[in-house]
């Protein structure tokens, strides 16, 4: 192949030149070598919305570095790609343009692809899969009816977001302000049932592993921890006054029970119409419960509302002291979390202080601070703190933590109330109302009830598909799609018209990777048990829970359905910061958008990849800087023009003189220091910035090594640009393999391997040392690197430039930082 000349670096003609190679040859190409040990890295496969940002670029840009770095240490690594197909955004944007969303999909995709590509990613593309492949989710459909089987799957009434207009169910992202987002009309909530996952059923599992994510940042196991989130208590009943039912509350302090004043229900929780049925409070209470409902539907999920309720006219007994409490209906609790009713505590908590003063409720202090302080009788604010019951019965007197265990051991004596634990984690709904989406494969049959599509007739398939005309509107309006008949009794029935959460795609891509093209299961067991678990998992922190949480969920469910032989997914995780612009997250809203493929086509790729490693380590956020490209873009041409203007070195391949020059020691010196300093960075903590610098400072010194007195020995000059080509490879792959062939070499960078320090090199044979006296530089000292450090305090003291300044006073103290400072105090 032509190479290229010394006069300019031309990325264009290189860089198409080591794709099309690339694209010919399949260098990563991978396959399971058993005994061979495997390094499977993989960044957050992307959504293909039309074309690849700065964010993209950056992500792939550092997975690409760590995939060849492992290549070159010898691992068999496999480095995958898919796309992430499914869902609204297609959906809508398809809409838009009259057009189907496969259509959109399938163009976007190309188009990405080859983006991709243009980056020279090495990626094992005969491993690509798209999850709106119907060969893709028929394995999703079988793995929901072996789900199903188990228990895990199950189908109930829940709230959704409803437009009366387009009759149609609206995800919480298409309800703008309150209204539908395509004829802004008032969105109402509607009960419709959906299908939901069991994760309760594994929440232990799920919060006793994080121990094991020890290559996990911390900051994402608190995350996933807390919304875990794992409560130990006492469940209680509340008998309601005049009938035969009672509520019943869950609280981690049960130490506060005898504080109880009122009783908090959900909006939704079902006793309310019991409890209003016929009585003068009803209407006013139906009328509170539908603005609630309203508000909520308009709020964003972690908007805390002002706080309101009413007033139900009805009352609870506190079984711990037979005290008549009244239940309202509350805004702020919710039906999802415990178990939709909350003791009212406000004493001793802040949200039901602000209720109650509102309301003008009882205030009842039943916890004083352990000590001589006590809590004013009325106080500005709930006083929160465990401390010592007063007015608690038999347990007045007890410090929190004794009274909280006693008072759940009485409730269980007395037979209403026991320990109990609780989560924050709640099951997973995976109905989604929509058309662009993996069909839930189940039949509704009046005579059979709920039967599974049979295994032989799976994937069932989104109609309209096959034609670019073909009808997309959400399944529950294609009466064609709807009709069919049971596979169990044959009669007629109804397809269920509820697509998959887009979720449950992204939760068991990366195992599919490892056999993509098995026609008889979800995964090859074999295959997997070679590559999994994922060694390097790369995306944003902005998954940090659910796509994480349900991708370790799925793991184990797919362990427990006998396809996987691992309990988590990832072994190591790196959350990669933003690139940020003008102080801003790059965003077409905000108009910083910078396009790559702009900086390509002026800088080329290997620029362009060069800059979003070197601007800022990978866990930090990238602030956008042009000057930093051009940087880019001066060193490599800075390496280039260095390389031709030795090649002369790599014509023979003697070695080095048996006793080399100073400039040619401290040179093989340098070059030795900056591969370990290059390797430590990589594998400690993929600090691309440093380990480029490192680089950088090796050619700016090899660059100023010529001239009149600094002959370099040409076996040591060889082997520092080799060095320079090697370490550079993962970053910049197009440039690496153009000087490599450049330096005469006729094999390719794919098969090198990743150089090794020499220690003995590394040794530097003398050090300058600073001399301070009273912390100003006297004098500066070249003594053997190997000195110790009262040899170095007896020569700084008797250096002739020392001892005018301490004028033959006694030291108070000498302070020595080895090799590198004295500092002699008088």
């Amino acid at each position: 192949m032509e190479q290229s000349t010394g006069d300019r670096y031309d990325f264009k003609t290189v860089e198409a030149k080591w794709q099309q190679q690339w694209a010919h040859t399949k260098p990563y190409k991978v396959s399971s070598e058993p005994g061979r040990k495997k390094y499977y890295v993989l960044e957050m496969f992307p959504y293909p919305s039309g074309r690849i940002h700065m964010g993209h670029v950056r992500n792939y840009s550092i997975g690409d570095v760590i995939a060849r770095y492992q290549r070159m240490r010898g691992y068999n690594v496999i480095h995958p790609m898919g796309w992430d197909a499914f869902g609204l955004p297609a959906e809508n944007a398809a809409l838009k343009r009259g057009i189907h969303p496969a259509a959109w999909t399938y163009d976007n995709i190309d188009y990405m692809r080859d983006q991709l590509k243009a980056m020279g990613l090495s990626y094992d593309w005969d491993r690509e899969l798209a999850t709106c492949d119907p060969q893709y989710y028929r394995w999703e459909q079988l793995i929901f009816q072996k789900m199903m089987e188990k228990g895990l799957v199950y189908r109930k009434k829940t709230t959704v977001n409803w437009c009366d207009s387009c009759e149609t169910v609206l995800a919480r992202e298409q309800v703008i302000d309150g209204c539908c987002w395509r004829c802004d009309q008032q969105v109402v909530p509607r009960t419709m049932h959906g299908w939901f996952f069991k994760i309760t059923a594994y929440a232990d599992e799920l919060l006793d592993d994080l121990d094991k994510l020890t290559g996990w940042p911390e900051k994402v196991v608190t995350m996933q921890r807390n919304w875990i989130g794992k409560s130990e208590g006492l469940a209680c009943d509340f008998p309601v006054e005049g009938r035969d039912t009672g509520i019943t509350i869950f609280t981690t302090r049960p130490d506060t029970i005898f504080g109880v004043t009122f009783m908090s229900l959900a909006v939704e929780h079902p006793l309310i119409e019991e409890l209003i049925a016929g009585t003068e409070h009803e209407q006013p209470v139906r009328d509170f419960i539908a603005a609630a409902l309203l508000e909520k539907q308009r709020k964003a999920v972690d908007e805390e509302p002002e706080k309101h309720g009413i007033f139900t006219g009805a009352y609870c007994i506190n079984p711990f002291n037979n005290e008549r409490i009244p239940i309202f209906a509350a805004n702020f609790v919710l039906m999802e979390y415990g178990t939709g009713a909350v003791m009212a505590v406000p004493a001793h908590d802040q949200r039901d202080y602000e209720f109650a003063r509102k309301y003008e409720l009882t205030i009842k202090t039943v916890i004083q601070p352990a000590g001589p302080e006590t809590v004013d009788p009325h106080p500005d604010e709930a006083f929160v703190e465990p401390g010592v019951l007063v007015d608690s019965g038999n347990f007045t007197g007890m410090d929190s933590a004794a009274a909280g265990k006693a008072i759940i051991e009485h409730a269980a004596r007395e037979g209403f109330g026991r320990a109990h634990i609780t989560y924050r984690l709640r099951d997973w709904g995976v109905s989604r109302q929509r058309y662009w989406g993996a069909p839930i494969p189940v039949i509704h049959c009046d005579r059979c009830g709920i039967v599974g599509v049979p295994e032989k007739e799976l994937p069932v398939v989104l109609p309209g598909t096959d034609s670019p005309d073909g009808s997309h509107a959400p399944l529950h309006q294609q009466e064609e799609f709807i009709r069919t008949s049971c596979p169990a009794c044959g009669g007629p029935a109804r397809r269920e018209t509820d697509t998959m959460d887009t979720f449950v795609e992204s939760s068991w891509y990366f195992a599919r990777y490892t056999s993509p093209d098995c026609r008889t299961a979800p995964i090859d067991k074999d295959e997997a048990r070679y590559w999994l678990p994922v060694d390097q998992y790369i995306g944003g922190v902005e998954h940090a829970i659910l796509h994480l949480l349900y991708s370790r969920f799925f793991t184990k469910v797919l362990r427990d359905l006998g396809y996987l032989d691992i309990d988590e997914p990832f072994r190591n995780l790196l959350t990669q910061g933003m690139v940020i612009k003008d102080g801003a997250k790059m965003s077409k809203s905000k108009g910083n958008v910078v396009d790559p493929n702009d900086l390509i086509n002026k800088y080329g790729t290997d620029t362009v990849r060069l800059f979003s490693l070197f601007a800022a380590p990978p866990e930090r956020d990238l602030e956008w800087n042009a000057q930093g490209v051009d940087g880019a873009s001066r060193f490599l041409n800075k390496v280039h023009r260095l390389i031709h203007a030795h090649k002369q070195c790599f014509s023979g391949n003697g070695p080095a003189a048996a006793q080399l020059d100073e400039s040619s020691r401290l040179l093989h010196r340098k070059t030795h220091q900056t591969i370990s300093k290059v390797t430590d960075d990589i594998e400690s903590s993929f600090h691309f910035n440093t380990a480029i610098s490192a680089v950088m400072e090796l050619v700016n010194l090899a660059s100023s090594m010529p001239g009149e007195n600094r002959k370099i020995d040409p076996a040591i000059m060889r082997e520092c640009l080799e060095t320079v080509i090697l370490l550079l490879f993962p970053m910049v792959p197009h440039f690496c393999e153009e000087m490599w062939q450049v330096t005469g070499h006729e094999s390719t960078l794919d098969n090198a391997q990743w150089p090794v320090c020499d220690a003995k090199a590394v040794a530097e044979d003398a050090v300058t040392v600073i001399v301070q006296v009273n912390g100003k530089v006297r004098a500066r000292l070249e003594v053997p690197a190997a000195i110790d450090d009262d040899e170095l305090r007896k020569l700084a003291s008797g250096d002739e430039r020392v001892i005018k300044f301490t004028d033959g006073k006694e030291p108070k103290k000498i302070i020595v930082v080895p090799k590198k400072l004295v500092n002699i105090v008088i």
